[in-house]
Formats: structure tokens, C-alpha cells, sequence
């Protein structure tokens, strides 16, 4: 009996050491410190009350709820409200930075704690995580259910000082040379004469085939890729939502799938991998109003997170971190019409409302259709939402809806048959979740800024050290060794920044990976940017090298 007791104290005292020390018994300490995988992934625009509703649709735990739990700080260099673009740069870079800037140093600066950049480094890239993790010869990837191109992913992958600029973007994404890219924005990678948006004469579709990439644009396409690259663009623009998905693009793979496929892909990389996932629309929905969108790609959110969850148990070297960028909407759980009733609210009152509903409100507008008659709107809200006592205004609204903007109406429509209350159709600025797996210790309240370097201290580097090696002013590296420079514009939709010493001549083409030196085309490991504001130019050092060595 005492050795039985001896051994229960030895089960405890271990137990509470793991708890001291931030671990769990499933946890490995393998994969505190450092490690040979992270995987990132961020739900946009979700807060408390989003989680929770999805938590009460479902009817059991989500995924999320097997991690730690800490919290992360969003405010941005010029708000206390940040917009998605500085909150992916804070993310990525580790630094905050101005509204609407991707992967950029700020302009301006409102809010303390934040230092404003010398004049000549106005929104001068700084290196990412992603591109860290390639310079250590790691693998990486880029999951997500908007265009590729939008300001998430964009901030892992792209320079920008404006979000919305997807061509520029597209461009610098395509030449970064990221193994597994996967979700939607296909227009921005074709030129207009090809239906798409792109006015530079470029088909990057047609540059990703020639750098050996597998090009795959459905569910069963993708799922057949064994190995090797892959960009799979699977809409036009952003994929639908995950309910909507079911049943109007069952072409198109889940954010779980998509995720499975991105880590089976990259995981063959013997050094490792990053990779980024996000559940893009549930910032959309919330946009909206819409607890439905919230509820269906929130939990498409969760299936991803156990996927890579399942993965790093199995594997024990992975790092795997969810959390989102930034509120918004103001969604509570609770609203005006609960003001004397909330202490004695069943769980129906806010779940049965909503269990109805088989679309999103942009999924409903693509049922509907151009016959927005009393009678069709009466027949698809009762048959796909179980709304049978639609008022009068309320047909009306729908019948008035703008294109695009019915889950605007729909959103707001069953919320108030339920107990949502909603505050703003923006975002807010609230801390939010930090889900973690795989460090080694709890975590106090941190800034979103950490989380960059959270990642690049795991992964084994430093990125001020990236930064030197990927962002090098160019006038100054190349004035250093006696070469001239200038900007050849003749092109306007293609610059080129030309350098010239003697016989030698090296052209680097702007947003590319390229030098050309008297003819001969090298690719480098990083994206020559320039700073539009400053006219500044900045390329990676490795390009100055391969300059020298032709003789310049």
C-alpha cells in the first residue's frame, strides 16, 4: 500500500510539473523550445463571442479548446482598430505598421509605442516569417478560403504599402517561390485579355507552369497531388463559404482538406516547413452581421486546427498557433431583448433559431437569383433558412438588397430571431484568444508583433538577420562598389532597375526573383521591392554578390 501511494505522489507531482511548465502530458517536450514545423493559423475577425457561438451550434468542444490559451494585443500604428493589412504585417514581420500597409515599416504613426521610421525608410519591406523559413531551406505554404492575394496571406508574402493592390501582390506571391499555395484569386494572376485583371501583359499562370509548379483548380485535382509544387486556385476570386460550399461549389476543396494536403505536401521536406492557414470569411460574415457565415466557416476553421493538431501530436516537432487578427462586429450572445430575461435564457433560444439554415446569405442570393418576387423569397428563406414569417419589411429589405450585399439583410434577419446582438459592421479592437500548442511555457498577454518572432525563435533564426540579407538598398549596395543605377520606366507597367559598371550590366525586373548580368538570367533568393513613396529600391544582398562576382 505505501508503494502504491508513493507512486500515486510521483503520478501528481509529475502531472503538476507539466503544468507549471506550460506542457501538457500530450505534449511533447520535443517540440517546446525549437522546432522543425509551425503552422499558423488565424480565423479573421473572431472574437470571444464568435467561438463560443460556434462552441454552442456544434454541441461538443472544438478543436481549439485542447489548447493553451493566452491573449494577444491588436492595435495597429495608427489605430487602436487595426485592419487586417497591419495586423498580417505585425504578425509576419514583428512590426506594426500603418493602415492598409503589407509587409511594409509604417508612414504614419499615431499611436504610442510605436516608433516612426526615418523619412528615406517610409514603408520599407521587412522580411517575414515565410521568407525566413526559406532561407533556412524549409518548405512553406499558403492556405486560405479568400483570394490568395488578400491582405492575410499577403502579409507573409508580399511588400505593398496598399492591400488592395492584388496584382502587385499576385506578382511578388508568384516569384517568392512558395511550394503550396492554395485558394482562390485566379483573376489576379491573368491579364485582362484573358479575363483577368492584370494590365502588365503577364499570364503568372503560365510563369508557375514554367518554374515546374502543379497547377490544380478542383477538389479531385488537388487531392491526387502526391508531391513536388502545387498552386491551387480554385475560384475566380474568394472560395465560398463552407456551408455554401456543400451545395452550390462542391468542386472546391474545405479549408481542413486544403490544410491536410498543404502539411502531407510539405512535411516531405526533411528540414521542415511553415505553413499559414487562415479561415478567411468569418471577418466577411462578421462584416455582415451574418451568424450563420460566422458558424459555418468558423467551424470549417476548427476542422483545419484539428488537422494540424492531429499532425503535430503524431509528429512531436511541430509548433502549431491559432488565433485571430482582430474583432469584429461587436457580436454578443445576448442583445436588448434579453435585457430582462438573460439570467434565465435556454441554450434554444439562441441555437434553434439558427439550426435552420443551410446557406450563408451569399449562398441564399445565388439560390435567388434574379427572381426576388415575394413568392420565390418566401419559398427559398422558409426552405433554406426554416424562416416561415418573413414581415412585410422585411421582403422588402431582401427585395432591395444591393448585389452582393444580401447576407447584409439576411444577417441582421436572423439574428434577431435568435439572441445575437451585434454592435458596428466593423471591426473592433478588443484583445482577443491566443491558442497555442507545443511551446514550452504559459504565455502572459502578448502583442500581435510577438507572435512573429515567437515563430522565427522556434524556427531557428533571427529576422533582423533576414531583413539584412533579403532587403538591401539597393543605390547604397551598388554605389558602395562603383555602380551607377536608374530605374528604366519605358515599360510603365514593368520596371526595371538597371545597374551598370563598366562592360557590366545587370537588369533586375521590379516584384521578380531575376537578375539578368550581361544577358545571363540568375533567380535570387528573395523579391526585388521598390518603396513607392521613396522611389527606394530594396533587393537581397545575394543580388549585389552574383554583381561583384560578374565584375562589376
Amino acid at each position: 500500500m505505501a508503494k502504491y501511494f508513493a507512486k500515486s505522489r510521483s503520478v501528481i507531482w509529475a502531472l503538476v510539473l507539466c503544468l507549471v511548465i506550460g506542457l501538457s502530458p500530450g505534449q511533447p517536450a520535443s517540440a517546446a523550445a525549437k522546432a522543425k514545423n509551425v503552422i499558423v493559423l488565424m480565423a479573421d475577425g473572431t472574437g470571444a463571442a464568435h467561438t463560443t457561438l460556434a462552441r454552442w451550434y456544434k454541441g461538443a468542444p472544438l478543436a481549439l479548446d485542447e489548447m493553451y490559451v493566452s491573449g494577444v494585443r491588436t492595435w495597429a500604428a495608427e489605430s487602436l482598430i487595426t485592419d487586417s493589412a497591419p495586423a498580417a504585417t505585425a504578425f509576419a514581420t514583428g512590426h506594426k505598421t500603418s493602415d492598409k500597409f503589407i509587409g511594409v515599416l509604417p508612414g504614419n504613426v499615431t499611436m504610442p509605442g510605436v516608433a516612426k521610421p526615418a523619412a528615406d525608410l517610409y514603408a520599407k519591406p521587412v522580411a517575414t516569417v515565410l521568407e525566413g523559413a526559406k532561407l533556412m531551406g524549409k518548405s512553406t505554404g499558403l492556405v486560405a478560403t479568400s483570394n490568395i492575394q488578400h491582405a492575410s496571406p499577403a502579409g507573409y508574402s508580399s511588400h505593398w504599402p496598399d492591400r488592395n493592390n492584388y496584382n502587385e501582390i499576385g506578382e511578388q506571391q508568384v516569384y517568392l517561390n512558395i511550394d503550396v499555395v492554395l485558394g482562390g484569386g485566379m483573376k489576379y494572376l491573368l491579364p485582362k485579355e484573358q479575363g483577368g485583371t492584370r494590365d502588365d501583359g503577364e499570364n503568372l499562370m503560365e510563369v508557375l507552369k514554367q518554374r515546374n509548379y502543379q497547377l490544380v483548380e478542383t477538389r479531385d485535382e488537388l487531392l491526387k497531388v502526391t508531391s513536388g509544387k502545387v498552386w491551387g486556385m480554385f475560384a475566380a476570386d474568394d472560395m465560398a463559404y463552407d456551408f455554401d460550399r456543400k451545395v452550390l461549389r462542391p468542386n472546391e476543396p474545405s479549408l481542413a482538406e486544403m490544410t491536410q494536403k498543404a502539411i502531407e505536401l510539405l512535411s516531405q521536406n526533411k528540414k521542415g516547413f511553415f505553413l499559414f492557414v487562415e479561415g478567411s470569411k468569418v471577418d466577411w460574415a462578421s462584416h455582415a452581421n451574418d451568424p450563420i457565415g460566422v458558424i459555418s466557416d468558423l467551424l470549417a476553421f476548427d476542422e483545419a486546427v484539428k488537422v494540424a493538431l492531429d499532425f503535430a501530436k503524431k509528429d512531436g516537432n511541430t509548433i502549431v498557433l491559432a488565433f485571430a487578427d482582430h474583432g469584429n462586429g461587436g457580436m454578443s450572445l445576448g442583445n436588448k431583448s434579453t435585457d430582462k430575461t438573460y439570467s434565465k435564457l435556454p441554450l434554444s433560444a439562441l441555437v434553434d433559431p439558427l439550426k435552420g439554415a443551410k446557406l450563408t446569405g451569399e449562398g441564399l442570393e445565388a439560390m435567388l437569383g434574379a427572381d426576388t418576387s415575394e413568392e420565390k423569397i418566401r419559398s427559398i428563406v422558409a426552405d433554406y433558412y426554416g424562416v416561415t414569417d418573413l414581415t412585410a419589411e422585411e421582403v422588402a429589405a431582401i427585395q432591395k438588397a444591393k448585389k452582393g450585399q444580401l447576407n447584409y439583410v439576411i444577417g441582421p434577419i436572423i439574428s434577431k430571431r435568435s439572441i445575437i446582438g451585434w454592435t458596428t459592421n466593423g471591426h473592433t479592437g478588443e484583445d482577443l484568444f491566443f491558442y497555442y500548442y507545443g511551446l514550452n511555457k504559459p504565455l502572459a498577454m502578448i502583442e500581435n508583433t510577438d507572435i512573429a518572432n515567437i515563430c522565427a525563435n522556434a524556427l531557428g533564426f533571427n529576422l533582423a538577420d533576414v531583413d539584412a540579407k533579403l532587403f538591401v538598398d539597393a543605390e547604397k549596395a551598388f554605389t558602395a562598389i562603383g555602380a551607377k543605377t536608374f530605374l528604366d520606366k519605358s515599360d510603365a507597367n514593368n520596371p526595371v532597375l538597371v545597374v551598370t559598371k563598366g562592360a557590366v550590366k545587370a537588369e533586375l525586373p521590379l516584384s521578380k526573383n531575376l537578375i539578368k548580368i550581361n544577358g545571363k538570367v540568375y533567380q535570387l533568393n528573395g523579391i526585388v521591392v521598390l518603396a513607392p513613396k521613396t522611389g527606394k529600391v530594396f533587393l537581397p544582398q545575394q543580388a549585389v554578390e552574383l554583381a561583384k562576382a560578374a565584375g562589376m
